[in-house]
């Protein structure tokens, strides 16, 4: 096992302890998915391959196209922020693309709802606490 691949093996590994994350082989690719979205393209693992992944950005996509391993993914989902990501000189910055997994979980995840803030009381809203004053008001000055 090269350097390389042991380093997308540990950032797969990584991809792959997100909640709800699956691993899936479409294509013969490794992906990993969240609820059957795809959040980050690992390609072939064949050892011959310099494209370590691809991945949804937003918040980081500027510095990301500014770097030189760092390109639009082809197919039209360059348009929608994903980029793929080769290999740079030297060792994988790790740390970084574990960052940029998280954002692209995060750009890609369905949004959920947690048991506390579905538990939780919904407050009122302006309209309903308005109609509210409104009857405790008109209840006054007729003298109920």
């Amino acid at each position: 096992m090269t350097k390389q691949s042991a380093a997308k093996g540990r950032l797969l590994k990584y991809a792959l302890a997100k909640p709800d994350a699956t691993l899936a082989h479409p294509w013969g690719e490794n992906v990993a998915k969240v609820r059957g979205k795809v959040f980050v393209f690992f390609g072939l693992d064949d050892g011959k391959s310099d494209y370590v992944m691809g991945v949804k950005l937003t918040r980081a996509l500027l510095y990301a196209k500014s770097l030189p391993y760092v390109e639009a993914m082809g197919y039209g989902l360059g348009r929608s922020g994903w980029v793929s990501v080769k290999r740079p000189k030297g060792a994988l910055p790790n740390k970084m693309f574990e960052e940029w997994i998280d954002e692209s979980f995060d750009n890609v995840a369905p949004m959920r709802k947690t048991a506390v803030s579905s538990a939780a009381p919904k407050a009122p809203g302006r309209r309903a606490a308005r109609r509210a004053l409104a009857r405790r008001t008109s209840s006054r000055s007729s003298g109920r």
